[in-house]
């Protein structure tokens, strides 16, 4: 039996019409007579009778009426009791400087809009920082691009981020050309690079995917901030590899900066949405997870993240 069925129920006899339930209800007249049907099959018994004028409730359907308008009343009174319970607590959510650059606000929003009495404690820090962080119980949630350190970790597959070299517009030598669509590790030999140092996630894998090209990377500067980072790419001191996030806090992007696509190697980075395990998630972190991943989704889907790409997981999240 569904509440469906006692609405649809409830809704013929207080109108004393089939038909004119079904138009009030929106259904189509068939799928109403139909579930009236299968209820009356549950129940053994006749509930309506059809006639010239309308349906008639039996003696039977008389009484379960009764008993279905009071079944009604209480469902939609949990329904509101559930609907105004305030979801309170902390939440403490970690994601690294480029991420954050295009998920931190939208989440701040939705999380404020959702359950303005949870208290959301943020922490942007390098990936390989908020892995130990999780280990140590420091986080609930991250988003990390490394998930082998994972203990107990419930992981959910968001999206892959394209990688781009990218380099400044407004200190191009006079001589030299603008950057094509896309370009090659072997063409990156003699590009002054300004990469993150060697325990941060994206930087092992670059290193890995130079050394399986056999390009010894020009290294101009190591820098562990992203906005200093990117400050010297925009000064001209040198070009960086990061996903499109990286130069998403700059309204002017598109003059400060030019990109071409990775083809070749470590094309794109995975990202993940790393918890401790389910039964050490508070309400309020669960809520928090569900959030984090609609954001994701609604910026990747709407055009907002360029370059990244929803994963699709295969199942539950991973333990």
């Amino acid at each position: 039996m569904e509440l469906r069925q006692l609405r649809y129920f409830v809704r013929i006899v207080e109108l004393g019409s089939m038909g004119r339930a079904a138009i009030d209800l929106d259904v189509v007249q068939s799928a109403l007579s139909q579930q009236i049907s299968r209820l009356e099959g549950e129940l053994c018994t006749r509930l309506l009778q059809r006639t010239a004028k309308g349906a008639v409730p039996t003696e039977a359907g008389l009484a379960f009426f009764r008993e279905a308008q009071l079944a009604l009343r209480h469902a939609d009174q949990a329904a509101r009791a559930a609907q105004q319970a305030r979801l309170t607590g902390t939440v403490s959510v970690g994601l690294s400087p480029t991420t954050a650059s295009v998920l931190g606000v939208p989440l701040m929003r939705a999380m404020h809009e959702r359950y303005p009495d949870v208290r959301l404690h943020m922490v942007g820090s390098l990936s390989g920082h908020l892995s130990n962080m999780l280990n140590a119980r420091q986080l609930d949630l991250a988003v990390l691009f490394d998930t082998q350190p994972a203990r107990r970790w419930s992981v959910l597959p968001l999206l892959e981020e394209r990688l781009f070299l990218i380099r400044s517009t407004r200190h191009r030598a006079p001589d030299q050309a603008p950057l094509p669509r896309q370009v090659s590790l072997a063409a990156l030999e003699a590009e002054p690079l300004i990469l993150p140092t060697g325990p941060h996630g994206l930087r092992s894998r670059l290193d890995t995917a130079f050394a399986q090209a056999r390009v010894a990377p020009c290294m101009a500067m190591e820098i562990d901030s992203l906005e200093l980072l990117m400050d010297a790419v925009d000064m001209g001191l040198g070009s960086t590899i990061q996903p499109w996030a990286a130069v998403g806090r700059y309204s002017d992007a598109a003059q400060r900066f030019e990109l071409a696509e990775i083809e070749d190697g470590p094309a794109f980075r995975p990202a993940a949405l790393c918890s401790l395990s389910d039964d050490e998630l508070s309400p309020a972190a669960l809520a928090a997870r569900v959030v984090l991943a609609d954001c994701v989704r609604e910026l990747v889907q709407s055009g907002q993240w360029i370059g990244a790409a929803l994963v699709a997981p295969a199942g539950p999240p991973l333990h």
